[in-house]
């Protein structure tokens, strides 16, 4: 009789076993957990609660819990979270798709449930891997700015998350006892029995009614630690070639899979990284003119209008800021200058001291974030800067010139530029 997927005796590999998955199982929990939390933490720093503008995912109800407001400090603070949560996913893929590999006998197994608890492992299993499937693929693909998804990235992921997250934790309470004591039978003093078709000096103790050692193996032609270091050096090949994107010089060369890696974009004052150039986002040379362009200011009734002159006569200041964005790459430290975003509260009447939120409009015609909003606590960051300057010099079109706000640990796109209005108020 043919074999079939369902049959234990179809699946012939020496290398799958309950050690094997255990391992993988542990490093994918401590993994998955630091992935989750920094993803939270890079959701909290949009201060999604202050606007809809900020967070537009529909009918989030209490997964949009939040629990503080974002701080301005340390400056690098996004820049860390979130360089940790993408490297970290990029080098976690060779462990999920051993993982995957080592458990896909379960996934055909029948009858699908011998009982109630064996019924929600399978369905957690199936959420955890469709979620798991869902989450790097998009995540991998926002990285590289192919937004080839059915909608917005942000909104996708952030569902698509907690489903993961939920079939993660039920998965874990279920199976995380079985691994430590596979992971602990590897330190029991003596030899342990080898499970029919394991590799020499696994000490792997048979546990067939796991359903992931053969009956019927193939000889071996690697070991389960040989399999294991394999994974392991794909996982730090692949964060030493993604890593780099979060820093300058020529630790930046060594991104090679990151599409900003490599070679910055141009030189001098404004050579550093950006996402968005003026002409992809519809800002033309005509309307960012001296004589054209007026930055609006309003609040508590008032409107102010100032050309870029205006704003050179304002007191200036100068603040060291990097620019961090969610696709995780960043700057270093970038030399800015400009306006403090309280001293503008202050023209319009609010006190520097007690600035409001305020809503950033920026000139561009389409695309994300054309609309922001930044919290009180940043506006009135000493920090916090519209900046006419960078680096000595104007700002180049592609970095917001006219005047592009910046702000201290934000996230890139939070940094608006191009800016046209500013409304101060409780949003």
């Amino acid at each position: 009789m043919p074999r079939s997927p369902s049959s234990p005796a179809f699946w012939r590999s020496p290398l799958r076993g309950p050690w094997f998955t255990s391992v993988l199982g542990v490093v994918l929990l401590v993994g998955i957990t630091v992935l989750f939390v920094t993803g939270l933490l890079s959701y909290a720093a949009y201060n999604p609660n202050l606007s809809p503008v900020n967070d537009k995912t529909p009918d989030k109800g209490i997964l949009g819990f939040y629990l503080f407001s974002w701080p301005t400090g340390p400056v690098w603070l996004y820049r860390l979270t979130q360089g940790v949560h993408v490297t970290l996913g990029i080098a976690l893929v060779p462990v999920l798709l051993a993982k995957l590999w080592s458990v896909v006998p379960r996934l055909f197994a029948l009858p699908p449930a011998r009982s109630l608890a064996h019924a929600l492992e399978r369905l957690s299993l199936l959420l955890l891997v469709g979620g798991a499937l869902f989450e790097f693929t998009t995540g991998v693909l926002n990285i590289q700015l192919d937004y080839v998804f059915p909608g917005s990235f942000y909104t996708l992921h952030f569902y698509g998350a907690w489903v993961f997250i939920a079939a993660f934790v039920a998965h874990a309470v279920l199976r995380v006892p079985t691994a430590l004591r596979n992971l602990r039978r590897m330190r029991t003093p003596g030899p342990l029995p080898e499970p029919p078709g394991s590799t020499s000096g696994t000490g792997e103790p048979a546990l067939p009614e796991d359903g992931l050692v053969s009956p019927d193996p193939l000889p071996p032609t690697v070991s389960r630690r040989g399999a294991l270091g394999f994974v392991g050096g794909g996982a730090l090949l692949l964060t030493a070639t993604t890593a780099g994107h979060g820093f300058d010089g020529p630790l930046r060369d060594t991104a090679l899979l990151a599409p900003h890696g490599g070679a910055e974009p141009g030189s001098g004052p404004g050579g550093f990284q950006i996402n968005k150039t003026a002409a992809s986002r519809g800002v033309t040379a005509a309307e960012t003119g001296e004589e054209a362009w007026r930055l609006v200011v309003t609040g508590k009734g008032r409107t102010v209008r100032l050309s870029r002159a205006d704003l050179r006569r304002l007191p200036l200041h100068s603040a060291a800021l990097p620019i961090a964005c969610v696709e995780g790459w960043s700057t270093s430290d970038q030399w800015w200058r400009g306006v403090r975003l309280r001293d503008l509260a202050a023209l319009v009447g609010h006190e520097a001291d007690a600035a409001p939120d305020v809503l950033v409009e920026s000139l561009q015609r389409h695309g994300a974030f054309r609309v922001a909003a930044l919290r009180d606590n940043q506006v009135r960051d000493p920090r916090s800067l519209l900046a006419l300057f960078v680096n000595g010099e104007d700002l180049t079109p592609d970095h917001g010139y006219p005047a592009r706000v910046i702000v201290p640990a934000a996230p890139g796109v939070l940094n608006t530029k191009w800016v046209a209005r500013m409304t101060f108020g409780d949003l």
